[in-house]
């Protein structure tokens, strides 16, 4: 005989993990914010640069955003502005992230 299946306690489970999963990317997409130094800013500009970013279209511009996204979860970058409050560069800073990726002709070579 076939043993009987429980879809409800399987359905419960199942969305006990989505409530936790959710909960999780929340807590991850704080800590980004915060690692990418824009914890300080209030949540109006905050929203609009996040609208800004997802209303653009551009694949130019977008490829550039995705590499500097890139460079910042790897940590390369000599360069940057010192981490607020530490006086050193953390690694994997925006600022790091964003020196990598420079033109070098921005960043005043010959």
């Amino acid at each position: 005989m076939r043993k009987l299946r429980d879809y409800d306690a399987e359905l419960r489970a199942l969305e006990s993990k989505t409530r936790d999963l959710r909960a999780k990317r929340i807590q991850q997409l704080g800590e980004l914010v915060t690692a990418c130094g824009a914890g300080d800013m209030d949540a109006e500009t905050l929203a609009g640069i996040l609208l800004e970013g997802a209303g653009n279209s551009d694949k130019a511009i977008r490829e550039g955003w995705r590499r500097r996204g890139a460079a910042f979860f790897q940590g390369s970058g000599t360069q940057g502005n010192a981490h607020r409050g530490s006086g050193k560069v953390a690694r994997g800073s925006a600022a790091a992230a964003g020196a990598a990726l420079q033109d070098p002709a921005e960043q005043g070579a010959p």
